[in-house]
């Protein structure tokens, strides 16, 4: 009970009060930009949040359907790119010469927008699941891959000294000693990468998708004002399937490795 107790408290229960401050700010902001500002098309720019969210209400299972078409293709490209970067990572701490002739070349790929990017494999490929799954990957290979070779490097020097002092193979200083000191960084670049993933699929459905909350939200921009609440409601949906993937992979990381100091009990006492 303690621990659901401290849970809420420390997670929870910040959750909504920032939940809550930023709706009431929208609200305010919106409400400002009417009234006193007076801007015009007001509503068309900044609508008012309960508006929003009655739309989001209204039309929630179509917005489900979409959104779990996005997320699900940028699950897979998510687990594809974490399973090359992280298989990147381990042949390059077992190899300096791997290490050189790959590294530069995954930090070059970084180099290319996604923006530019999206589009010329869409064209290439010509289907839309396939192009998010692509675009999803690249964008979780890199991090994964240098956060878990950091990882993977952040080994004490005395540990793998005693280690090797009892004849240990290479198989198993990395299942005993490497990859558990491995997770924290792993899980570093996955948290980094979940979210990134979900915008690049979104991304690809911005270029001429049938299916995804990204196809929605493009659709309902160019009807124009008269569609306003429902593009902000997608704008909402997209941003939520970024923080579920986000507190997915949280989750995860306090089941593997809950010897870390941040899901340790604060203060002392039983």
């Amino acid at each position: 009970m303690r621990g659901g107790s401290i849970f809420i408290r420390g997670r929870l229960l910040p959750l909504f009060v920032w939940i809550v401050g930023l709706l009431l700010l929208w609200e305010g902001t919106s409400w400002m930009l009417l009234h006193v500002v007076e801007t015009p098309l007001a509503q068309s720019k900044l609508p008012y949040v309960h508006e929003v969210l009655a739309t989001l209400w209204q039309y929630g299972g179509t917005l489900l359907k979409e959104g779990a078409a996005t997320f699900g293709n940028a699950g897979v490209g998510f687990l594809i790119g974490a399973v090359a970067g992280a298989s990147l990572a381990v042949l390059m701490s077992l190899s300096k010469t791997i290490e050189q002739l790959t590294f530069p070349y995954a930090i070059a790929s970084q180099m290319i927008p996604i923006l530019g990017l999206a589009p010329i494999i869409y064209g290439i490929v010509r289907d839309e699941q396939t192009s998010r799954i692509i675009i999803s990957g690249y964008i979780t290979f890199f991090p994964v891959a240098l956060n878990m070779l950091r990882g993977l490097r952040s080994v004490d020097p005395s540990a793998l000294e005693l280690m090797h002092s009892y004849a240990a193979k290479p198989w198993a200083v990395y299942w005993k000693l490497r990859f558990p000191a491995a997770l924290p960084g792993l899980f570093g670049g996955l948290k980094i990468a979940a979210p990134l993933a979900v915008t690049g699929a979104i991304l690809v459905e911005l270029m001429g998708a049938q299916h995804g909350i990204g196809v929605i939200m493009l659709r309902n921009l160019y009807y124009g004002s008269s569609h306003t609440y429902m593009f902000w409601s997608t704008v909402i949906v997209g941003a939520l399937l970024g923080i579920a993937s986000y507190w997915l992979i949280s989750l995860i990381e306090r089941l593997v490795a809950p010897w870390q100091p941040e899901y340790r009990p604060k203060g002392g006492g039983g």
